[in-house]
């Protein structure tokens, strides 16, 4: 049963319009076939060591039309945060997140039934059901284990998905796990950006929409650009509420310093580096 915390997001299919600049037949076929081929190697991968697993996400994400761009806010000494934690707009989001480093994702339960994303993750899902409060303290609980295991793990704490032109705000209950583990946790600003620059709703995946009507937007659209800002760590501190507060104004483009909430200073960054430099047991 539904319960009254449920997230609600009031995007729908409406804040997605075909795309204004379709690409032509040729790549369209092209995108199709790469991803078919990219499918009829799966699996093969799941027998593959971690480190390849962020090699195919960034495989899937060219075939999509989907550019990868990565700008690190985190300042001179970086630390590994093995929790991941982003705003979420669409399915690709777990791709672009799985093409920076092997991790584990908290993800809706009904991913693992989804053709290719299921495939993919099956291994790597920690499956969570939104409408039940009562299944939180386990899945919490998988994430710590997880993390002091060393792996990475990521999940959305806006609990569902909007359009990405409007936000919602970061519920605070899974980041218990960090306080229990304890380890710090690395906020991700991520953003669809069009030819322009500007902020796209083509990648978006909301309301009644099915995975195949945003797969087949997304393949007919060009210039789409997935942003990734690696915003400063946060150390776990002892309040779940806190901790989401600090990481939803780093997500949003703000950071902490002695003097106050900034604007995060950007440089350019390699996501092959990222990925290299997670924890020593890889991911």
């Amino acid at each position: 049963m539904s319960h009254a915390w449920l997230p609600v997001s009031p995007c729908g299919p409406r804040c997605c319009p075909d795309p204004d600049r379709p690409v032509h037949m040729v790549r369209l076929a092209a995108r199709l076939i790469g991803l078919i081929s990219l499918f009829a190697v799966m699996p093969v991968l799941v027998t593959t060591p971690k480190r390849f697993h962020p090699h195919y996400a960034r495989a899937m994400l060219r075939c999509c039309g989907i550019r990868l761009r990565v700008i690190d806010g985190r300042g001179d000494n970086p630390a590994t945060a093995p929790i991941i934690v982003a705003g979420h707009t669409s399915w690709a989001d777990v791709l672009v997140l799985a093409a920076l480093r092997p991790a584990s994702f908290v993800a809706r339960a009904d991913l693992l039934t989804w053709p290719v994303l299921g495939r993919l993750t099956e291994r790597k899902v920690i499956p969570i059901d939104r409408d039940s409060l009562r299944g939180l303290p386990a899945v919490i609980a998988t994430i710590t284990d997880r993390v002091r295991a060393g792996e990475t793990v990521v999940f959305f704490p806006e609990a569902t998905t909007w359009c990405g032109r409007a936000y919602g705000s970061l519920r605070p209950a899974l980041f218990q796990a960090a306080i229990d583990a304890p380890v710090p946790v690395q906020p991700v600003g991520l953003r669809y950006l069009d030819a322009d620059g500007s902020t796209t709703t083509t990648a978006a995946f909301v309301g009644s929409q099915t995975l195949a009507d945003s797969l087949w937007r997304v393949l007919r659209s060009s210039g789409i650009t997935a942003e990734v800002v690696l915003a400063p760590p946060q150390e776990p501190g002892r309040d779940r509420r806190e901790l989401a507060a600090r990481c939803e104004r780093a997500v949003r483009g703000r950071t902490f310093s002695p003097a106050g909430w900034l604007d995060v200073p950007l440089t350019g960054y390699d996501a092959a580096k990222f990925a290299r430099s997670g924890s020593p047991a890889g991911g």
